[in-house]
């Protein structure tokens, strides 16, 4: 049986990370992207401060940091919590129901009271069995919701405690049914979706006990806060680096019809966990990459970016754009034909991005300029002729190390065609000459001078390119002119064999014994 996971094919010797190892650059990047995402902008775990109900009697205090006496005051407070919550449990007389829901919302108001809650101390008294019970069956709604808010935040914490929910995940998951209240199962999602969070081991954990179709059945309605918390729950249980929940995921029948309606019609807060799905789908799943593309997802993506100015929900759905244009030559083919106006439209939205503020946008931007200009003769003109081109290189000589590197491979795959071979690429001069002139060469001497492989590599290709390709021979000098000589010279003695070989290899070719004899 082929293996689901994401692979492409070698497009451009100059652009290897768009060939050969294009589906691990995607997933490394879905992974990295998403840390970011959750240490900075969304956490991975959330505490849950206000319940699925919108209820919630505990206020969020703008100062969380707390004295130790203030610590040590809140861990008693929540042992003689779990305490009163072990007796209520006991209990068996008259108003035993109100009793053990008076307990929990204590125990679970202090779970909530601090940024950093009581979690230690609410397990050493042993909450989880007790928790455990008060989600059995035949509970009240009142009930359930209470416990599995616990559970929500006791979720939330380190990852020896979050562990300590094994034994509730069962019924968490049996909680998601249709059979559940909307609040009841939200609020189990909820507290799934920070089970996810802490890391491959529980996925699978939750993955085998089948929380995977429950929770996209969750996204099928138009319930916004129900949705939103499905989808990010999901994006955590389909993270990689498996690509078997994501393909699972986008079997599900409506789940696609779903994504498509949210990412149309939804606010910007929903959209953007949804968004989140499609990252995930699109980073590690060909199948799903295949479903995707095949249907209209291109149109509110480009609509999203054409319209929002919340990096929150841009930095996924652009990421959802480089995705699906990273993959082999016929995807970006089918994804962005030549000639139509989505196609015009996505390279519109791309320049938005680069003359952003922001500069995790600026590198997104650039990193799907470069999986385009590593295709068709049509998508490199397509970018040559955009607007796209003096801000590329004015960002390759004044942008941070990181995003130079992604925009010299957009220069670098718009002056070659794609090649068959492993030969050397055929050169587009006009693209070339344009842009050499227009002074993008000493920005790839200075990717030579630095000590990332990668660059360094990519600036050696770009240089053979101009000493091989430039008119009347002007290339040496040009390189020359630009100290490119020296900074291949550094490559004289260097570790890697083929930095050293390629460097030295110019050098000999264009600026050996014979270099200047005629001048």
């Amino acid at each position: 049986m082929a293996d689901d996971s994401t692979a492409s094919h070698r497009r451009d010797p100059i652009k290897s990370s768009v060939g050969n190892v294009a589906a691990q650059r995607r997933r490394q990047n879905a992974v990295t992207v998403g840390k970011e995402r959750r240490e900075s902008l969304v956490r991975a775990k959330r505490l849950c401060r206000v319940g699925a109900t919108g209820d919630g009697d505990v206020p969020v205090e703008e100062n969380d940091m707390m004295t130790d006496e203030e610590g040590f005051l809140l861990d008693a407070q929540t042992s003689s919590a779990v305490e009163e919550l072990k007796s209520a449990v006991a209990y068996q007389g008259k108003g035993a129901m109100q009793k053990r829901v008076n307990a929990l919302r204590e125990l679970r108001r202090l779970l909530s009271k601090s940024e950093f809650p009581p979690v230690e101390a609410a397990l050493k008294a042993g909450a989880i069995p007790l928790l455990v019970q008060c989600l059995s069956f035949g509970s009240p709604d009142e009930q359930l919701l209470e416990a599995a808010w616990c559970l929500t935040n006791i979720a939330a914490g380190k990852p020896e405690e979050t562990k300590a929910l094994l034994p509730a995940l069962p019924l968490l998951v049996a909680h998601l049914g249709e059979k559940s209240s909307l609040p009841v199962a939200e609020q189990c999602a909820w507290a799934l979706g920070n089970v996810a969070g802490e890391g491959e081991e529980l996925r699978n954990v939750l993955l085998s006990q089948g929380a995977l179709p429950p929770l996209a059945r969750m996204m099928l309605p138009n319930k916004g806060s129900t949705v939103r918390t499905a989808a990010w729950a999901l994006s955590n249980l389909i993270k990689g680096p498996d690509p078997k929940a994501a393909t699972e995921l986008i079997k599900v029948d409506g789940v696609l019809d779903a994504i498509l309606r949210h990412l149309r019609k939804s606010d910007e807060e929903l959209a953007t966990e949804v968004a989140w799905v499609v990252v995930y789908l699109s980073a590690l799943s060909n199948f799903a990459t295949g479903v995707l593309v095949k249907s209209d997802v291109l149109q509110p993506l480009v609509e999203r970016l054409a319209t929002s100015n919340s990096l929150q929900l841009l930095i996924p759905v652009l990421r959802s754009l480089g995705n699906l244009v990273a993959g082999d030559s016929h995807t970006t083919s089918t994804v962005l034909i030549p000639g139509h106006e989505i196609t015009y439209g996505v390279i519109k939205v791309l320049v938005k991005c680069l003359k952003s503020d922001h500069r995790v946008l600026k590198k997104e931007a650039s990193w799907v300029l470069s999986n385009i200009a590593a295709g068709s003769i049509e998508h490199k003109q397509l970018i040559y002729s955009s607007e796209a081109v003096p801000l590329l290189l004015r960002l390759l000589s004044t942008a941070p190390f990181d995003i130079r590197k992604e925009v010299a491979y957009v220069l670098g795959n718009l002056c070659v065609a794609p090649t068959a071979g492993e030969g050397k690429p055929n050169l587009i001069n006009e693209h070339l000459v344009s842009l050499v002139q227009r002074g993008c060469l000493s920005g790839f001497i200075d990717l030579i001078r630095s000590a990332d492989i990668e660059a360094a590599r990519l600036g050696l290709q770009f240089t053979e390119l101009v000493l091989r390709g430039m008119p009347n021979g002007d290339g040496p000098k040009l390189v020359e002119q630009e100290d490119g000589i020296d900074a291949m010279e550094r490559y004289q003695f260097h570790e890697n064999e083929d930095l050293r070989n390629m460097a030295n290899g110019l050098v000999d070719k264009y600026f050996g014994e014979d270099y200047g004899v005629n001048e």
